[in-house]
């Protein structure tokens, strides 16, 4: 795998499966040959969660590929400095997530969030979870926060939740400087 143009192929594949989906294939199982399953592999990433992206993009406009890429090389990251490149045995139990109307300092979905994004980066998700699903994007649109911009805050944090929260609640606060 080249490094330098890796998102190259990342959006190769990534547009692959968004022209399947608007195609009609709902069977992201048969998108990919093995070549690109491992080069998705080679990036902690799976077929699963380009077929969810590329669904919901066809389906409702987004996330785009500059979010998808963004969330991707965060993930990436993960996968290559914590992981060694390892991947994970482990698969999140989707019964174990905070429920969706849980709160935390008066902020639904916060905590299902945090615990989606920890999955998101060890690259644990269960295929029938996703990250950056339409909840996740209602959230992150509603507080003001970029999808990749929380991954990076919630590794940043890992084990201090609190500061996650605390984060966002500055950020809703508007105590964070932010470019327009």
């Amino acid at each position: 795998m080249k490094h330098y143009t890796y998102q190259k192929k990342l959006q190769a594949i990534w547009q692959k499966a968004v022209d399947l989906y608007q195609a009609g294939n709902r069977d992201g199982t048969t998108y990919f040959d093995d070549e690109e399953s491992n080069f998705l592999a080679s990036i902690g990433a799976n077929a699963q969660e380009i077929f969810d992206f590329a669904e919901d993009y066809v389906s409702g406009g987004e996330p785009d590929f500059t979010t998808v890429a963004i969330i991707h090389d965060i993930r990436r990251a993960y996968f290559q400095e914590v992981q060694k490149g390892l991947p994970s045995e482990e698969v999140l139990d989707p019964t174990t997530l905070p429920a969706k109307d849980t709160e935390a300092e008066g902020i639904r979905w916060l905590p299902r969030i945090i615990q989606k994004a920890k999955a998101k980066l060890r690259g644990e998700l269960h295929p029938d979870v996703m990250y950056s699903c339409g909840g996740d994007r209602h959230f992150l649109k509603e507080n003001d926060v970029h999808a990749g911009e929380f991954l990076r805050i919630v590794w940043e944090n890992w084990d201090h939740e609190d500061a996650i929260v605390d984060w966002v609640v500055r950020r809703i606060r508007g105590d964070l400087a932010v470019a327009e």
